[in-house]
């Protein structure tokens, strides 16, 4: 093997065993004890910001899920994008992303949980926009990073709010939140923040349309983020705070209405869509509303109800996913209407549709099936109005159409001729992850008893008064059958008149309605971007100037006329080196203010420089003084010879009309008493003398000088002291051109 083989051929070992990563992750997870546990170590001491983690069995029931569907989407990754040549990049993303995950899972501090977060919204736009020379990559990425983006900023002020309310609440204290605290507005608004936050990143309504359009990722991606990780980390922070906000009237009720719609509106637009995957994902956006009405509902069976669906989502979702992937890896194309028979070239790909698409339906001997029988049971015992009744009945009716779809019509319908080329299985990779996820979906399914310790677990967590007797998932037989026979008749339904129920919800318009806005919100900003830009960005520093000065204004005029100090002392003003100073300083800005001439205004400003190096002198700071004299000689000496050697005659620029020029003098003057005030609020502050009685009383034992000035110059100000000498250096080398200049002409030729 040749030496540059080598890297390329540890970069393949490396992929091809990066799965086992997640496997011992997911050992470990499993291994977590039943009991709450946390860990914490100081890392912003001043801010009261810990490196705190804890887990418990909410914490378990996600790591497993992040953990376990890694496994099979890094032994998939590899199979699907063979011969890509940037794979190990997707693989060393999607193992960040596994990681920022799993901290934002575990993070008992408010603000490292918005740090993992944050981590979860870059990397997932990275992942979406994987294939950057595509626009379309492209645009679902940029659009879901403005979304979840946005509900970053959302959290991040919910946070504030949450700890100016309770100042270092951790997440693991919100079940034993005291009632003074919970009903503290400050905190109910906090809450309310992180909410919005929480929806922009489960893609609950109105910021669900970004889940279909990050579509365009990899399927490893859509696989990972899209059904199991990312638009599950919104509902775990639901569920973190239910327990601290059940007793809030309005939390309940905007968990149920925010679920209800949205579930309602992901099956009203998955008939409407034609790709596979875009099928899929709005079926997860009714999934996601759906988990959080069930976190909304008052009964401790609602929590059981939520884990349990969870779980059974992530199996047979997950691995719907990856049979979009296979469909499409095989055939070229992933469009329901050139697709069909596909059994005989894809038999395993098949099965894992077939057992994934029994489990979504909700057939019985599938954890799908389990999943729904709790819902049923939480609805049966909480006053649910017949709206959540009746989109929950539709909602299940769609699972069932859109499991046919991907399950019967694509693997068992009539053979296509328009498919791209002939199916064909490719490998282990790309059939073993979604028969073993499949698999696990039918197993606990059969023998529920595995999960229970799981889901039970998780749902105490979220309702702490939840009993072990009640935290059952054994079925109660082929009784409760009766109660979804319904579902599954109008299911397989919906599934025949497919086609033309599409078209019809076509033509319903307003289902567009927030992606529509979404779109027209970011050409509008583009637009009056364009507009700021131009009437900012003039290309003149004295507009640049005059905004700055217009800003600091107004927003520091408030502030200003509150102030409230004493008289300066007068003692301070004796010197006479002070008064020539302030008054050079002053006649220097008048100059430059006044005149028309570029280069009187520079020697203005050089005034101002030469006033302020006497006011220094004069008040006991020579070095600064000298410093100042030094850099502003050669500044003004250096910009006069280029203004002399390019000089154009006096300022082109026009004046300006009459109202202009009364807004730059009005601006100046209010500018000026701005920062007088501030210097006299300034003057009449009592002296701290703490610094001098430290340097004072230091300057011996640890830098052992007596001259307390040069001990704190060269010692304890040595980094300043460096870039006052690098400040004259650069000046003399600044001058040294010139200087070299005139003597050259001094000899002559």
């Amino acid at each position: 093997m040749t030496q540059a083989a080598q890297p390329m051929a540890r970069q393949a070992a490396w992929i091809r065993l990066a799965w086992l990563l997640p496997l011992a992750l997911l050992m470990a997870a499993v291994s977590l004890p039943d009991e709450a546990a946390t860990w914490a170590v100081s890392w912003v001491a001043p801010l009261d910001i810990r490196l705190g983690f804890a887990s418990d069995g909410l914490a378990r029931l996600f790591l497993v899920l992040v953990f376990g569907v890694g496994v099979a989407v890094f032994a998939y990754a590899p199979g699907y994008l063979h011969g890509h040549p940037r794979t190990g990049t997707l693989m060393a993303l999607l193992v960040t992303f596994m990681l920022a995950m799993a901290g934002a899972i575990l993070a008992d501090d408010l603000l490292l949980l918005l740090l993992f977060w944050e981590a979860t919204s870059v990397l997932s736009f990275l992942l979406v926009g994987f294939e950057h020379d595509k626009q379309e990559s492209r645009d679902s990425a940029r659009q879901a990073l403005l979304v979840t983006g946005a509900g970053g900023l959302a959290l991040l002020a919910g946070i504030v709010l949450i700890l100016l309310a309770a100042p270092g609440l951790r997440l693991s204290d919100l079940p034993l939140i005291e009632p003074a605290v919970r009903d503290d507005l400050r905190f109910q608004a906090g809450v309310a923040l992180c909410l919005i936050g929480a929806m922009t990143k489960s893609a609950q309504f109105p910021f669900h349309f970004w889940l279909p359009g990050a579509m365009a990722a990899p399927t490893p991606v859509s696989a990972y983020l899209h059904s199991a990780t990312m638009v599950n980390l919104g509902v775990y922070v639901m569920a973190r705070f239910d327990a601290a906000m059940e007793p809030v009237a309005w939390w309940g009720g905007t968990l149920l209405a925010v679920g209800t719609i949205t579930a309602l509106w992901g099956v009203l637009q998955a008939p409407r869509e034609r790709d596979l995957k875009r099928i899929l994902a709005w079926s997860t956006v009714s999934a996601l509303g759906t988990l959080t009405v069930l976190i909304g509902l008052p009964h401790e069976l609602g929590a059981l109800a939520f884990t349990a669906f969870l779980l059974a989502h992530a199996l047979y979702k997950a691995p719907l996913f990856f049979v979009a992937g296979n469909v499409d890896h095989a055939t070229g194309t992933r469009m329901i209407d050139r697709l069909g028979g596909l059994r005989r070239g894809m038999p395993l790909t098949a099965l894992a549709a077939l057992l994934a698409g029994v489990s979504m339906a909700g057939l019985p001997a599938t954890l799908g099936f389990v999943a729904k029988d709790s819902m049923k049971a939480a609805k049966a015992v909480t006053e649910v109005i017949w709206v959540v009744e009746g989109v929950s009945l539709l909602v299940s009716t769609v699972g069932v159409a859109v499991a046919s779809v991907a399950a019967v019509r694509i693997f068992f319908g009539t053979p296509s001729q328009d498919a791209g080329h002939a199916p064909h299985e490719d490998g282990w990779r790309l059939t073993a992850p979604p028969l073993a996820l499949a698999g696990l979906g039918i197993a606990f399914g059969l023998f529920p008893m595995l999960a229970e310790p799981l889901v039970a677990d998780a749902a105490r967590v979220i309702a702490p008064s939840l009993r072990r007797a009640d935290a059952s998932l054994e079925t109660e037989g082929p009784m409760q059958l009766e109660g979804f026979a319904v579902a599954w008749a109008i299911g397989l339904a919906v599934y025949v008149g497919w086609s033309r129920l599409g078209r019809f919800f076509g033509r319903l318009r307003f289902l567009d309605g927030p992606a529509a806005t979404y779109a027209m919100v970011l050409r509008y900003l583009k637009h009056v971007a364009g507009i700021l830009t131009r009437g900012m960005q003039a290309g003149r520093l004295s507009r640049y100037l005059g905004m700055t000065a217009t800003a600091t204004v107004l927003f520091a005029a408030p502030w200003a006329l509150g102030l409230t100090f004493a008289p300066p002392q007068a003692a301070g003003l004796d010197g006479a080196g002070v008064v020539v100073g302030c008054v050079a300083a002053i006649l220097g800005a008048v100059l430059a203010a006044r005149a028309r001439d570029t280069l009187l205004r520079l020697l203005g400003t050089g005034v101002v420089g030469t006033g302020s190096a006497l006011v220094f002198l004069f008040r006991g700071a020579p070095d600064l003084a000298l410093t100042q004299l030094a850099v502003e000689t050669v500044f003004v000496v250096v910009a006069a010879v280029a203004l002399r050697r390019y000089r154009q005659g006096p300022d082109t620029h026009p004046a300006g009309s009459r109202r202009t020029r009364a807004w730059r003098a009005g601006v100046a003057v209010a500018f000026g008493l701005l920062l007088g005030a501030a210097l006299l609020a300034l003057a009449a502050q009592p002296f701290d003398d703490a610094m001098t009685r430290y340097f004072l009383a230091q300057s011996v034992p640890e830098a052992h000088g007596r001259n307390v000035v040069n001990v704190i110059l060269v010692d304890f100000r040595a980094l300043d002291t460096f870039g006052e000498i690098a400040v004259v250096m650069l000046a003399a080398l600044a001058a040294w051109p010139l200087a070299r200049r005139a003597r050259i002409r001094r000899q002559g030729p």
